[in-house]
């Protein structure tokens, strides 16, 4: 089990800038999901920290600085004080997304790093490079951060075809588009829509990455995948839990705030749903009551042990995907939702 760094390891940090990734290891782990997240920040806020920007959220090869935390201001309402609650039990809020946004940087080739070519390079020998390595453009680069323009088979043939001097000064798209890492990527879609591709400069003012259409494409399949199949997961839960299992069963799972006793399934998150079904959850009154909701559902070939396990660990993925980190979900858990919502589609 991995431990946490002591808390003179940690104030010793006081006041540095380091990338998250080195955080991230003092705590034995390099991933940041709704089990880790946590365990850092309460140690950090334990030792008096924090840091800037927020570690959990930031780019995952940004720079974070270890400043001093201090207390929150107290919350306004009631209501506010159980949102925050089920975020600190690893549960966003229904519908909850975070305010932090994607940005072009989050785009894997945004920061992997670029092909590129001086302008001493032939115009011949950019354009073999680009048919042997089957890109649709090449940057043209001086000292990583001097841009001369960009070579695609656009200007290549316009060249050819109004030219005599077949030369790469000649050939060279003079005005590429170019972005910052840290600008709004939906906001660029049209930008990538039009001219196909997107050169990003770095903080530090050279060349990180290129974004294509392809990238884009990749990482859409990647990215918004995983949140259409938890609304399928969702809708295909509410539907057949909200026709057998009676309202009363629902309000107990809905706390002891009267206003948030509905009696409606479109009102439960993926923890209410596994406290309808867990015949091993620690409430006793819930734990009979689950007995009685597993019967209405009618499924006595479907093993509940395990389908309550992989209802439990959707929850699980759910919250590191409404947390919108930049890292992509693993293929295993990937392959969990798939055959999650493969049994669902059995059964439901």
């Amino acid at each position: 089990m991995p431990q946490n760094p002591s808390e003179e390891q940690l104030l010793a940090l006081k006041g540095k800038q380091i990338p998250v990734l080195e955080l991230l290891t003092l705590f034995g782990t390099r991933l940041r999901n709704d089990l880790t997240v946590p365990r850092v920040e309460q140690a950090l806020k334990d030792a008096g920290l924090t840091t800037l920007p927020y570690f959990g959220t930031c780019n995952h090869a940004a720079d974070i600085q270890v400043v001093a935390w201090q207390q929150p201001a107290p919350q306004e309402s009631a209501e506010a004080t159980a949102d925050e609650a089920a975020e600190d039990a690893g549960e966003m809020p229904a519908g909850g997304l975070p305010a932090r946004p994607l940005r072009i940087g989050d785009i894997p080739s945004a920061v992997g790093g670029l092909f590129s070519v001086t302008p001493e390079t032939a115009l011949t020998q950019v354009t073999y490079l680009m048919r042997t390595k089957k890109y649709s453009q090449i940057p043209v680069i001086e000292g990583g951060a001097t841009l001369h323009g960009v070579v695609t088979w656009s200007s290549v043939a316009k060249v050819y075809e109004t030219t005599s001097a077949a030369v790469l000064a000649e050939a060279m798209v003079e005005d590429p588009p170019v972005v910052e890492v840290h600008h709004d990527f939906f906001s660029l879609l049209p930008r990538v829509s039009e001219d196909g591709y997107l050169l990003v400069r770095a903080n530090n003012g050279t060349f990180s990455g290129i974004v294509t259409a392809a990238d884009i494409t990749q990482r859409f399949e990647t990215t918004a995948w995983p949140f259409f199949v938890v609304g399928e997961i969702e809708s295909r839960l509410r539907k057949c839990l909200g026709t057998k299992i009676s309202e009363d069963a629902i309000r107990a799972v809905q706390g002891p705030q009267a206003n948030k006793q509905t009696g409606l399934i479109t009102d439960l998150m993926f923890s209410g749903y596994v406290k309808l079904l867990d015949g091993d959850q620690q409430n006793p009154a819930l734990r009979t009551r689950s007995n009685d909701n597993w019967q209405a559902l009618g499924w006595p070939g479907v093993d509940r042990v395990q389908f309550v396990r992989q209802l439990d660990r959707v929850r699980v993925i759910r919250n590191g995907i409404a947390h919108f980190d930049a890292e992509p979900l693993t293929a295993r858990l990937c392959r969990e939702l798939r055959e999650f919502v493969g049994l669902l589609r059995q059964i439901t």
